[in-house]
């Protein structure tokens, strides 16, 4: 690195701030695809902040109804009432993923880590209702991310966010994740390989596992890395031969993302439980959703009649009439054909835009469906061989998109857990073609100066 890095800048906030080695504006208003600091600062938010605001900033009907809703009923404990807001909203819900889930049930949570954790219970209590009391297992893959709360780390395959602490969670069995372009298996038969992987893993632990949770398209840890044809189908075979659930982690890429319902949508997979988040409610109020198929909310039906888990605030009021107005706008604004790739729209705008960005000798690759990319760098084209994590070359990046007023979401790791930068790219499904293209010249340019800075 050159002594043209940036130095670490104490901040003075009474919040307990996620980093004490960078600077935070202090963000006062968005509108659309933009973003206003109290500087007067104007960024497009061509990452939905993290991969949240898929319907925009400051949409006017959400706000309304958010008011109207706390106006009549702000909370009622689940445990005493449920109103008709979050029951409406579940319904509506349910007929926008399709027939699949026409009969199934929706628990509503605060975000996607307390969703992940209620799918990880609800799987546990499935199976000792049906009399499979030996699987306690939680089967998934290396290189994923399903939330911050234990549960949901002890499940996720992202080494460094485990890391300090490992010695508080369980252990659990992480198999392979498709990623193309490092892939082991030279893309030969992969598919059928990686799958492999996760039949021989049950096979070694018989009876004792109860689900087996995915991201369909890899979220920010791997950088929307996109299965091979055919790998989602064979894993839903082998867990329903075996008796094991399927949890397919939609937190980032549900609610239209990818251009369908369900990014699963893709591939025709059903899995058992869906878990949602982020774009549930696109950044307008705290919110996440469990959805259990019908076998699963009958088998607590007819056995205990109780779902032996709860949290104070879901199904919270207010959240779900947020929840439910983004909907509407989602369907009205027909959002998500604008994120379908493979149409005329924003997204398929984007998808041929972003291979301009594969000229730069530091961009390896360029990943993703819809509107949920990656980006990933490294130090040599040839070799595909990344830069030292010391240079942290994706937070350079976005520092100098964000400085030309541009916001990237910025990870690394994904080569081994440690080593290996990307960004992803993710903006809001009303964005212009003309947008597009702004942000991409700024992305292409700060790229560019990151790479020359490390020089």
């Amino acid at each position: 690195m050159t002594g043209n890095a940036r130095q670490p800048v104490m901040q003075v906030s009474s919040l307990l701030l996620r980093s004490y080695r960078k600077y935070y504006p202090t963000a006062v208003r968005g509108e659309g695809v933009y973003l206003w600091d109290s500087e007067g600062k104007r960024y497009l938010d061509f990452s939905s902040s993290a991969v949240v605001s898929f319907i925009g900033h400051g949409v006017p009907e959400i706000a309304e109804a958010i008011g109207a809703q706390a106006k009549q009923l702000e909370f009622a404990h689940s445990s005493q009432f449920i109103s008709d807001v979050a029951n409406q909203f579940a319904r509506e819900l349910l007929d926008f993923l399709g027939l699949a889930y026409r009969d199934a049930a929706v628990f509503f949570t605060s975000g996607g880590s307390e969703a992940v954790e209620t799918a990880m219970k609800l799987a546990r209590q499935y199976q000792v209702e049906t009399g499979n009391g030996s699987r306690t297992q939680i089967f998934s893959r290396k290189q994923s991310y399903h939330g911050a709360t234990l549960g949901a780390m002890a499940v996720s395959g992202n080494l460094k966010r485990r890391e300090i602490y490992r010695p508080m969670m369980r252990e659990f069995v992480h198999v392979g994740t498709p990623y193309c372009y490092r892939c082991p298996y030279e893309c030969q038969d992969c598919a059928e390989k990686y799958a492999a992987e996760l039949e021989q893993a049950l096979a070694a632990n018989r009876e004792q596992v109860g689900a087996f949770i995915f991201e369909p398209l890899s979220g920010a840890t791997l950088g929307a890395a996109v299965p091979p044809s055919g790998y989602l189908e064979r894993i839903s075979e082998i867990c329903a031969k075996n008796g094991v659930l399927t949890i397919a982690d939609e937190v980032m890429t549900g609610m239209g993302r990818t251009g369908r319902p369900l990014a699963c949508d893709h591939w025709g997979v059903t899995p058992d439980i869906v878990v949602l988040g982020k774009g549930l409610a696109a950044g307008y109020c705290p919110l996440g959703a469990v959805v259990a198929r019908r076998n699963i909310v009958d088998a607590i039906i007819t056995g205990s009649g109780a779902l032996v888990h709860g949290f104070t605030y879901n199904a919270h009021a207010v959240s779900a009439a947020a929840g439910r107005a983004v909907l509407k706008v989602i369907r009205e604004r027909r959002l998500v054909d604008a994120a379908d790739d493979a149409a005329s729209g924003p997204a398929s705008h984007l998808r041929f835009a972003l291979q301009r960005l594969l000229v730069l000798p530091c961009v390896g690759d360029v990943r993703g469906k819809g509107l949920m990319w990656g980006v990933e760098f490294v130090a040599d084209h040839s070799t595909k061989a990344p830069s030292p994590p010391s240079d942290n070359f994706a937070a350079r990046v976005a520092q100098n998109c964000m400085t030309a007023g541009i916001l990237v979401y910025p990870m690394q790791g994904c080569v081994d857990g440690y080593r290996g930068d990307h960004i992803m790219i993710a903006p809001p499904a009303t964005i212009t073609v003309q947008e597009i293209d702004e942000a991409l010249a700024l992305i292409h340019d700060a790229i560019a100066r990151s790479s020359q800075q490390s020089e």
